[in-house]
């Protein structure tokens, strides 16, 4: 059974290079929207893991440094 990626480069193939532009601005797209969610996602664990660092112990014990 062909794979999805396979199936897509036959279709890429047989199709003019006008529209491969076309896929290739669509594909694209995709890989961008997915980086950005990875970012996202990561800016998010970050951001949950700032408040373990922000209590008053903690800011007493670096205050004397």
């Amino acid at each position: 059974m062909n794979t999805a990626k396979e199936r897509l480069l036959k279709i890429i193939e047989e199709i003019p290079e006008k529209e491969v532009d076309k896929i290739l601005d669509f594909a694209e797209y995709l890989k961008i929207k997915r980086e950005k969610s990875l970012s996202e996602d990561l800016t998010k664990a970050s951001e949950s893991s700032l408040d373990f660092w922000d209590n008053d112990i903690d800011d007493e014990v670096w205050n004397d440094v």
